[in-house]
Parts: structure tokens; C-alpha cells; sequence
């Protein structure tokens, strides 16, 4: 479904990700680990057609996507669910919600985005509760959970993730990664989820890339990775 060869890009004259090579197959979960840094919100950035200058190429769904605008991309079935969740706080969940439609918000599509809306109520059901309360009010927990929402929304067939665990409580993210789960299994939804959280990345997805210092250097199946010394010494904080 997705893949990225030799892929460089560039913050003004810094070469940021350095010829990263990989590939995401339809109805895969894959994560991407690697230290602050090491640019994992780069390649995210970069797939979505946010960096200012790269070289090399990104495919999808056999159609090559780099050079095109971030709108066009989106509009392909690319969405982001960004660090930070990024949320316009003084608008209210249902309408959060709404602007995550945009890519086909039509009168003709009503329908289809109230029953939408509704799936998403039954995926977090605190929403639903909430839904015209300010973005801004609600805790860090249930604003990830309405960032996550507001990408389904605008039906993607690939879901970017990016760190959605930082700043929230373990159990709040062990519940949104079970969240993913239903979704994978439910939807047979495609997740690139970048995680610094390696144990519970790994967990849950099938595959998994390393990124140290903008480079690929090791990659494969959840189980090889969890095994590897140099992943155990690093990101799951043991020997």
C-alpha cells in the first residue's frame, strides 16, 4: 500500500532522513521506534507532503504521491494523527469532528457523516458525552481520543500516528492501543504508528522499523525485533 524509497529530506541545508527505505502492506499495523530526534515526525511529515525539500520517492496505492500537495495527499486516504493532538480548542467536539470531514463534506454526504459521527461515539463512547464540550476543556486522555476521531472521519485508508502516548497516563494508553486493535481488526484499517514507547508498539503491530540519526537500521517481524539485543538495550529498557 505504502512504500518509500531512498527518501531524503531536508530541514534548509540539513539532511534530516537519509535514503529511508521502507514498505506498509494493506491491513498492516507497523510501528515506527526511534529516540527523540531521530526523525520519526519527519517521515510522517514527509509522507503527507509537509517538508519543504526531498528527494526520492513515495507510493501509494501504486500511485506515486511525493510532489503533491499535503491537501491531495489527504484526499487520497492519508491521515495524521499528530503529536500533540492539535485540536482547535475553542471549538467543540462535534465540531472538531465535522472538520475532519472535509475532504468529501458535502450536503449530498449528511448521511454518511451522521452515521460516521455515530461510530466513532461507539468507539469512545466519552465523546458521545461530551460532544458539546470545548476541545480544549477535556482531559489529555479524551483529547487524543478526539484527535484519533477526527482523522477517522475523514475516511483514510492509511492512519499516521504519531507519539500517541506521550504525556498520558499509562492505563488511558493502554486503552487507546486497544482502540487501534479493534480498529485493525474491525475495519482492517492500514496504521503506521511512530511510537517512542517500544514495548507497547511492538506489542501490537505485526512489523516494526528502527530509526536512529534519520537512517533505517534494522527492521522485521514484531517477535525478531522484541529479541534483538540492541532493541532490548535501547528502547525496552533491559539487558
Amino acid at each position: 500500500m505504502l512504500v518509500i524509497k531512498s527518501l531524503r529530506s531536508y530541514y534548509e541545508s540539513i539532511c534530516v532522513l537519509k535514503a529511508v527505505s521502507l514498505h506498509i502492506k494493506k491491513g498492516e499495523m507497523v510501528t515506527l521506534i526511534g529516540a527523540n530526534g531521530s526523525g520519526k515526525s519527519t517521515l510522517l511529515h514527509s509522507i503527507l507532503g509537509l517538508m519543504p525539500r526531498m528527494t526520492g520517492t513515495i507510493h501509494f496505492e501504486d500511485t506515486r504521491i511525493s510532489g503533491l500537495s499535503s491537501s491531495a495527499i489527504v484526499n487520497k486516504g492519508i491521515a495524521l494523527v499528530p503529536e500533540g493532538r492539535q485540536l482547535f480548542a475553542p471549538m467543540s467536539v462535534m465540531d472538531n469532528l465535522i472538520l475532519g470531514t472535509y475532504p468529501y463534506y458535502s450536503v449530498k454526504n449528511k448521511k454518511e457523516i451522521n452515521k460516521k459521527i455515530e461510530w466513532v461515539f461507539e468507539l469512545f463512547g466519552v465523546l458521545g458525552e461530551r460532544k458539546k464540550q470545548l476541545a480544549g476543556t477535556l482531559s489529555g486522555g479524551e483529547q487524543q481520543m478526539l484527535s484519533i476521531a477526527r482523522a477517522l472521519m475523514s475516511r483514510p485508508k492509511l492512519l499516521l500516528m504519531d507519539e500517541p502516548s506521550v504525556g498520558l497516563a499509562p492505563k488511558i494508553v493502554e486503552n487507546i492501543f486497544q482502540t487501534l486493535i479493534q480498529l485493525q481488526e474491525e475495519t482492517n484499517l492500514t496504521i503506521f504508528l511512530v511510537e517512542q514507547n517500544a514495548k507497547l508498539a511492538l506489542q501490537i503491530c505485526q512489523r516494526g522499523y528502527v530509526i536512529e540519526t534519520g537512517q533505517i537500521i534494522l527492521s522485521g517481524e514484531k517477535d525478531e525485533l522484541m529479541n534483538n539485543k540492541e532493541v532490548i538495550r535501547a528502547y525496552l529498557g533491559k539487558e
